[in-house]
């Protein structure tokens, strides 16, 4: 799967998804259909390239849109 393509996919189903913003590992190679370490990746590209970011509270990680959620909003509040 091309990097593009993994992208195009990633944000269009993320966006359709209103109820929550941040999402497991295991549910974007989901949505990738991809195994795991490929998923991985393409993911971590996402990541650096600032369409996706990673999130953790040390025991959890998990994935979102950049900007997207409660969070993002209350980091820019002073």
């Amino acid at each position: 799967m091309e990097q593009a393509e993994a992208t195009e996919k990633i944000v269009a189903a993320l966006e359709k998804k209103k109820t929550k913003s941040k999402f497991y590992f295991n549910e974007l190679a989901k949505i990738l259909e991809l195994k795991p370490r490929e998923a991985k990746k393409l993911i971590n590209i996402m990541v650096t390239d600032g369409v996706l970011e990673y999130w953790s509270s040390g025991s959890t990680s998990m994935y979102g849109l950049k900007g997207a959620g409660k969070q993002a909003a209350a980091e820019h509040e002073e």
